[in-house]
Protein backbone atom coordinates (compact mmCIF):
# COMPACT_ATOMS: atom_id res chain seq x y z
CA UNK A 1 0.00 0.00 0.00
CA UNK A 2 1.40 3.41 -0.89
CA UNK A 3 1.57 6.38 1.48
CA UNK A 4 -1.73 7.47 0.01
CA UNK A 5 -4.57 5.00 0.10
CA UNK A 6 -4.84 3.59 -3.41
CA UNK A 7 -7.28 5.60 -5.48
CA UNK A 8 -8.68 7.45 -2.46
CA UNK A 9 -6.49 10.53 -2.44
CA UNK A 10 -6.35 10.38 1.36
CA UNK A 11 -3.22 10.55 3.49
CA UNK A 12 -2.37 7.50 5.55
CA UNK A 13 -2.25 7.78 9.37
CA UNK A 14 1.55 7.37 9.26
CA UNK A 15 1.91 10.33 6.89
CA UNK A 16 -0.46 12.40 9.00
CA UNK A 17 1.51 11.64 12.15
CA UNK A 18 4.80 12.51 10.44
CA UNK A 19 3.39 15.81 9.17
CA UNK A 20 2.12 16.73 12.63
CA UNK A 21 5.52 15.97 14.15
CA UNK A 22 7.31 18.10 11.56
CA UNK A 23 4.88 20.95 12.23
CA UNK A 24 5.43 20.66 15.97
CA UNK A 25 9.20 20.62 15.61
CA UNK A 26 9.06 23.69 13.36
CA UNK A 27 7.00 25.54 16.00
CA UNK A 28 9.53 24.56 18.66
CA UNK A 29 12.43 25.71 16.48
CA UNK A 30 10.78 29.06 15.83
CA UNK A 31 9.94 29.57 19.51
CA UNK A 32 13.40 28.55 20.69
CA UNK A 33 15.36 30.67 18.24
CA UNK A 34 13.32 33.77 19.05
CA UNK A 35 13.58 33.34 22.82
CA UNK A 36 17.27 32.44 22.83
CA UNK A 37 18.11 35.38 20.57
CA UNK A 38 16.15 37.67 22.91
CA UNK A 39 17.43 36.51 26.30
CA UNK A 40 20.25 34.01 25.80
CA UNK A 41 20.42 30.24 25.97
CA UNK A 42 20.96 29.91 29.73
CA UNK A 43 18.07 32.22 30.59
CA UNK A 44 15.61 30.46 28.28
CA UNK A 45 13.64 27.65 29.89
CA UNK A 46 11.85 24.69 28.35
CA UNK A 47 8.61 26.01 29.88
CA UNK A 48 9.04 29.29 27.99
CA UNK A 49 9.77 27.49 24.73
CA UNK A 50 6.68 25.33 25.14
CA UNK A 51 4.51 28.33 25.99
CA UNK A 52 5.78 30.35 23.02
CA UNK A 53 5.23 27.38 20.69
CA UNK A 54 1.75 26.77 22.08
CA UNK A 55 2.43 23.18 23.15
CA UNK A 56 2.69 21.27 26.41
CA UNK A 57 6.10 20.99 28.11
CA UNK A 58 5.97 17.23 27.62
CA UNK A 59 5.78 17.77 23.87
CA UNK A 60 9.20 19.41 23.94
CA UNK A 61 10.74 16.37 25.64
CA UNK A 62 8.87 14.02 23.33
CA UNK A 63 10.65 15.60 20.37
CA UNK A 64 14.00 16.40 22.02
CA UNK A 65 15.78 14.72 24.92
CA UNK A 66 16.98 18.04 26.33
CA UNK A 67 17.22 21.77 25.69
CA UNK A 68 20.76 21.22 24.45
CA UNK A 69 19.57 18.68 21.88
CA UNK A 70 16.82 21.04 20.72
CA UNK A 71 19.39 23.78 20.22
CA UNK A 72 21.77 21.52 18.29
CA UNK A 73 18.95 20.35 16.01
CA UNK A 74 17.92 23.98 15.57
CA UNK A 75 21.40 24.86 14.34
CA UNK A 76 21.46 21.91 11.94
CA UNK A 77 17.99 22.72 10.62
CA UNK A 78 18.73 26.41 10.10
CA UNK A 79 22.10 26.05 8.42
CA UNK A 80 20.80 23.28 6.19
CA UNK A 81 18.11 25.68 4.98
CA UNK A 82 20.78 28.30 4.32
CA UNK A 83 23.13 25.89 2.53
CA UNK A 84 20.27 24.68 0.35
CA UNK A 85 19.28 28.22 -0.60
CA UNK A 86 22.89 29.07 -1.49
CA UNK A 87 23.25 25.98 -3.67
CA UNK A 88 19.93 26.60 -5.42
CA UNK A 89 20.99 30.18 -6.16
CA UNK A 90 24.29 29.00 -7.66
CA UNK A 91 22.54 26.32 -9.74
CA UNK A 92 19.94 28.79 -11.01
CA UNK A 93 22.70 31.19 -12.06
CA UNK A 94 24.45 28.41 -13.97
CA UNK A 95 21.17 27.44 -15.66
CA UNK A 96 20.88 31.03 -16.90
CA UNK A 97 24.34 30.76 -18.44
CA UNK A 98 26.06 32.90 -15.84
CA UNK A 99 29.71 32.70 -14.83
CA UNK A 100 30.85 31.24 -11.52
CA UNK A 101 31.43 34.77 -10.23
CA UNK A 102 27.80 35.45 -11.19
CA UNK A 103 26.93 32.38 -9.12
CA UNK A 104 28.82 33.83 -6.13
CA UNK A 105 26.87 37.06 -6.55
CA UNK A 106 23.61 35.10 -6.66
CA UNK A 107 24.65 33.33 -3.45
CA UNK A 108 25.23 36.70 -1.78
CA UNK A 109 21.67 37.71 -2.67
CA UNK A 110 20.33 34.37 -1.46
CA UNK A 111 22.20 34.83 1.81
CA UNK A 112 20.72 38.30 2.31
CA UNK A 113 17.23 36.99 1.55
CA UNK A 114 17.71 34.18 4.07
CA UNK A 115 18.96 36.51 6.80
CA UNK A 116 16.11 38.95 6.17
CA UNK A 117 13.67 36.06 6.57
CA UNK A 118 15.37 34.50 9.63
CA UNK A 119 17.07 37.38 11.47
CA UNK A 120 16.86 35.80 14.94
CA UNK A 121 18.47 32.58 13.73
CA UNK A 122 21.31 34.54 12.14
CA UNK A 123 21.91 36.61 15.27
CA UNK A 124 21.98 33.44 17.33
CA UNK A 125 24.37 31.65 14.98
CA UNK A 126 26.81 34.57 14.86
CA UNK A 127 26.74 34.95 18.66
CA UNK A 128 27.44 31.26 19.21
CA UNK A 129 30.40 31.26 16.82
CA UNK A 130 32.43 33.15 19.43
CA UNK A 131 31.56 30.90 22.37
CA UNK A 132 33.98 27.98 22.36
CA UNK A 133 32.91 26.46 25.68
CA UNK A 134 29.48 25.30 24.58
CA UNK A 135 28.51 21.62 24.61
CA UNK A 136 27.41 21.92 20.99
CA UNK A 137 30.65 23.48 19.70
CA UNK A 138 31.38 20.41 17.56
CA UNK A 139 27.89 20.62 16.06
CA UNK A 140 28.43 24.30 15.32
CA UNK A 141 31.63 23.50 13.44
CA UNK A 142 29.86 20.83 11.40
CA UNK A 143 26.97 23.09 10.36
CA UNK A 144 29.38 25.93 9.57
CA UNK A 145 31.36 23.59 7.34
CA UNK A 146 28.15 22.59 5.55
CA UNK A 147 27.50 26.17 4.44
CA UNK A 148 31.13 27.04 3.73
CA UNK A 149 31.55 23.93 1.56
CA UNK A 150 28.84 25.18 -0.82
CA UNK A 151 30.76 28.42 -1.35
CA UNK A 152 34.08 26.58 -1.68
CA UNK A 153 32.60 24.40 -4.43
CA UNK A 154 31.74 27.41 -6.58
CA UNK A 155 35.15 28.99 -5.95
CA UNK A 156 36.92 25.80 -7.04
CA UNK A 157 34.89 25.73 -10.25
CA UNK A 158 35.74 29.40 -10.87
CA UNK A 159 39.45 28.70 -10.44
CA UNK A 160 39.27 25.61 -12.65
CA UNK A 161 37.48 27.62 -15.33
CA UNK A 162 40.04 30.42 -15.26
CA UNK A 163 37.66 33.01 -13.82
CA UNK A 164 39.66 33.39 -10.62
CA UNK A 165 43.36 33.22 -9.93
CA UNK A 166 44.85 29.88 -8.89
CA UNK A 167 46.64 31.79 -6.14
CA UNK A 168 43.54 32.47 -4.06
CA UNK A 169 43.15 30.64 -0.76
CA UNK A 170 39.82 28.91 -1.40
CA UNK A 171 38.90 27.93 2.19
CA UNK A 172 39.77 31.37 3.55
CA UNK A 173 38.04 33.18 0.66
CA UNK A 174 34.90 31.10 1.19
CA UNK A 175 34.92 31.96 4.89
CA UNK A 176 35.48 35.63 4.09
CA UNK A 177 32.55 35.76 1.66
CA UNK A 178 30.28 33.89 4.08
CA UNK A 179 31.29 36.14 6.96
CA UNK A 180 30.93 39.27 4.85
CA UNK A 181 27.30 38.48 4.12
CA UNK A 182 26.49 37.57 7.74
CA UNK A 183 28.07 40.64 9.30
CA UNK A 184 26.94 43.09 6.60
CA UNK A 185 23.37 41.82 6.81
CA UNK A 186 23.23 42.08 10.59
CA UNK A 187 24.71 45.59 10.43
CA UNK A 188 22.13 46.49 7.78
CA UNK A 189 19.22 45.25 9.87
CA UNK A 190 20.48 46.71 13.15
CA UNK A 191 21.90 50.06 12.10
CA UNK A 192 20.78 50.80 8.53
CA UNK A 193 17.25 49.36 8.29
CA UNK A 194 16.21 52.19 5.98
CA UNK A 195 18.29 50.67 3.17
CA UNK A 196 16.62 48.23 0.80
CA UNK A 197 17.87 44.70 0.28
CA UNK A 198 18.59 45.62 -3.35
CA UNK A 199 20.83 48.47 -2.21
CA UNK A 200 22.73 46.25 0.23
CA UNK A 201 23.12 43.53 -2.38
CA UNK A 202 24.42 46.04 -4.93
CA UNK A 203 27.09 47.24 -2.49
CA UNK A 204 28.27 43.72 -1.69
CA UNK A 205 28.15 42.81 -5.36
CA UNK A 206 30.51 45.67 -6.21
CA UNK A 207 32.85 44.48 -3.48
CA UNK A 208 32.78 40.95 -4.91
CA UNK A 209 33.44 42.09 -8.45
CA UNK A 210 36.21 44.45 -7.47
CA UNK A 211 38.04 42.49 -4.80
CA UNK A 212 37.54 38.82 -5.60
CA UNK A 213 37.31 38.58 -9.37
CA UNK A 214 39.91 41.29 -9.93
CA UNK A 215 37.71 43.25 -12.35
CA UNK A 216 37.65 47.08 -12.03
Amino acid sequence: MSARAAGSGTISPMDSSSTRRQTTRRKLFEAAVTLIAEQGFSSTTVDEIAERAGVAKGTVYYNFASKNELFEELLRHGIELLATSLQEAADASADRGGTRVDALDAMIRAGLDFIARYPALTQLYVAELWRTNRAWQSTLMVVRERAITVVEGVLREAVAGGELSEDIDIPLTASALFGMVLVAALDWQSYQPHRSIDDVHASLSRLLQGRVSGHP
